[in-house]
C-alpha cells in the first residue's frame, strides 16, 4: 500500500462507514469512524435546524478534532495505514449549508485554528450516489431522525461537496461513482475498489465509475 492515510467521504447515506470498514478489514488498517450517535443536538436539528445548527456544528467540530487528534497524531502515519470515514473539512461543508452568516464567520475562525494541526489524507475518496439512492439507503438503515431529511437538503450537501473538492488542487482525490452498485453483496466490486485505493493518482480530481 502506497498510502498511509485514506479518507472515505460522501453524502449522507453514501456508504462511507460501510466501505471504510471493509477497507480496514482488507488491509488490516486502523479504522477511524465518526462518533455521532450520542450527539444530543442531531435529532433536534432535523426538526428545528435554525435553533440548534450552531451548537450542533460546534459540537461536531470538537468531537471530530478530539477523535482525529487522539487516533491519528498518536499513530505512526508514516509506517501504518489509517482509514477514516470522514474528512475534517466536512465540518466546513455542512456549516456553510446550516449556519447563518455571522455564525459562519465565527465558525471559520475556530475551524482554521483546529484544522491546521491535523494531518491531511494521502488519498481522499468521495462516494457518489444520486439523491434517490441516498434516500433509499437512509430509509434502509432506519435512523428515525434521518427519515426527516429532505431531497433538497441532500442535493445542497452534494453540490457543496463537489464544489469543495474542485477547490483542492493539491489533494489527491477520487470521485468514485457507485450508483447502482452494492459493494457489500458484490465481491467483484469490492475487489475493484480494493485495487483502486492501492493506486497512485495525480493531484486534483480523478473520476472513476464502477
Amino acid at each position: 500500500m502506497i498510502h498511509n492515510f485514506i479518507v472515505i467521504e460522501g453524502n449522507i447515506g453514501a456508504g462511507k462507514t460501510t466501505l471504510s470498514t471493509l477497507l480496514a478489514k482488507r488491509f488490516n488498517a486502523k479504522l477511524v469512524l465518526e462518533q455521532f450517535a450520542n450527539n444530543p443536538f442531531l435529532p433536534e436539528f432535523y426538526k428545528n435546524p435554525e435553533k440548534v445548527a450552531f451548537p450542533l456544528e460546534l459540537s461536531f467540530l470538537a468531537d471530530r478534532y478530539n477523535q482525529l487528534k487522539t487516533d491519528l497524531l498518536n499513530f505512526d502515519l508514516f509506517n501504518d495505514l489509517s482509514i477514516a470515514d470522514y474528512f475534517i473539512y466536512k465540518s466546513l461543508i455542512f456549516s456553510r449549508n446550516n449556519l447563518k452568516e455571522d455564525e459562519l464567520i465565527l465558525y471559520h475562525r475556530i475551524f482554521d485554528i483546529i484544522a491546521a494541526s491535523l494531518p491531511k489524507p494521502d488519498l481522499l475518496i468521495y462516494l457518489y450516489r444520486n439523491t434517490e439512492q441516498l434516500q433509499q439507503n437512509i430509509l434502509n438503515r432506519g435512523r428515525s431522525y434521518e427519515l426527516q431529511i429532505q431531497a433538497e437538503y441532500l442535493d445542497q450537501i452534494q453540490n457543496s461537496y463537489l464544489s469543495f473538492l474542485k477547490g483542492l488542487p493539491n489533494q489527491k482525490t477520487v470521485i468514485l461513482d457507485v450508483q447502482n452498485v452494492d459493494f457489500v453483496a458484490n465481491t467483484s466490486k469490492q475487489d475493484q475498489i480494493f485495487n483502486i485505493v492501492q493506486q497512485d493518482y495525480p493531484k486534483g480530481l480523478n473520476y472513476i465509475t464502477l
